[in-house]
């Protein structure tokens, strides 16, 4: 790789398919040029990563609840006993409408993204063509060298 990197193949690669599968060294380092670049170029980055996020379709575009730990505090009445349960807005829905008007998009970077299955692999290589300003990376497997595929390639070579 040269010293010195571009990006405009990542940020091509990333306008043509919408979303793309990332082979990143472990060391790390790489992804923040990348990142930097694709800023650069126009777009929002939102970096999240993919442990805990449960069901994808709602947390990222869905109104969903959620439970935070009670720590001892529980609820008492008619509700289970298990603490409130709190609605947070969608994360890509609501990032999408709060773009600024000469941005190109938004780039959901996600990190550790070896632990998604292949179903919700394939909900997230299908989100871009649902929502065109939505660009999506997934960190899926860890390399030497930094090197990215379309995502919908990665799940037929898996």
């Amino acid at each position: 790789m040269a010293l010195i990197t571009t990006g405009k193949k990542l940020i091509q690669d990333l306008e043509q398919s919408g979303a793309v599968g990332l082979y990143v060294p472990l060391e790390g380092g790489f992804e923040g040029r990348y990142r930097r670049r694709i800023r650069a170029a126009g777009y929002v980055s939102l970096s999240i990563t993919a442990r805990g996020l449960g069901d994808l379709a709602m947390y990222l575009t869905g109104v969903h609840g959620v439970r935070p730990p009670h720590l001892g505090k529980k609820t008492i009445g008619q509700e289970a006993a298990v603490g409130y349960r709190y609605f947070v807005p969608p994360i890509v829905t609501y990032q999408l409408e709060q773009l600024p008007p000469k941005s190109k998009g938004l780039l959901l970077w996600i990190i550790e993204g070896h632990i998604l299955s292949s179903q919700e692999l394939e909900f997230l290589a299908t989100l871009p063509s649902l929502e065109p300003r939505l660009k999506i990376a997934v960190e899926v497997a860890g390399d030497r060298y930094f090197h990215w595929q379309p995502l919908k390639a990665f799940l037929t070579a898996a």
